[in-house]
Formats: structure tokens, sequence, C-alpha cells
């Protein structure tokens, strides 16, 4: 599949230094940032810095090192932001949107990290 990615989105802009960004953690390839509308107490977003459109993309075509990088950086902003279970937070959930039936609102690969209060169920059954 061919993706179009975006270089003007809200994320690329946020790399690019031109919006700027309240830093959770920066590594080699990936940013992890606060999301200016949080969702719970710890909402904390987690982007690649390579031009990603969705998680698909990154799979098939970020290199190894970039997911590595990327899915370490996720799991040690969990715990710096205390939201690993065993910490004040006691758990989170990660979400990535795709697309537009997954509500996909930046077209920059990015995980949410949310916790800091019991977040309920994931979806609801519509039949």
């Amino acid at each position: 599949m061919a993706y179009s990615y975006d270089p003007q989105n809200v994320f690329a802009r946020i790399l690019r230094g031109e919006i700027p960004n309240k830093t959770v953690l920066e590594t080699e390839h990936t940013l992890a940032f606060h999301d200016i509308g949080p969702q719970a107490p710890i909402h904390v977003l987690v982007i690649p810095k390579g031009p990603y459109v969705n998680f698909d993309h990154f799979a098939a075509e970020a290199s190894a090192e970039e997911i590595a990088d990327f899915t370490r950086t996720a799991g040690e902003v969990c715990r710096i932001v205390g939201a690993a279970p065993g910490e004040a937070g006691g758990g989170y959930r990660t979400i990535s949107n795709a697309g537009e039936a997954g509500v996909q609102e930046v077209p920059h690969y990015h995980m949410h990290i949310l916790g800091g209060r019991v977040l309920g169920r994931m979806l609801q059954r519509h039949d």
C-alpha cells in the first residue's frame, strides 16, 4: 500500500520546532510529550520522528532501530509519568487511531498513553 504523508501536519511541525510542546522524553527516533487536551490525568503522546502515517505504515516501513526505540521509549514514558502498574497511577492504556473509521485526527503515527484514573471500558458494544 502507498502511504501519503503530509509534512504540514501538526506533529511534523512539532518535530521541526515550529510548535512548542511539553516534552516528557526525546530520543534519537522518538518524541513523547503531554497532550494539549488531556483526556485523563496522565495523557502523553509518543510519536516516531520519521514520516509515518499510522501504525501499519510504521510497522511495514520503519527500521528495526526506529521500532525498538519507539517501543522502549513508550515503556519508559509509562514509568516516568507514574502510570506503570505498581506506580501511583496503577496502570495505563495505549491507543493508536488509524484512518477515518479509527477517528485518526493527525496523519502522523502516534500512540496515546493514558492513565492516572480508572479508564472504564475501551469500547461500547454497538450491534
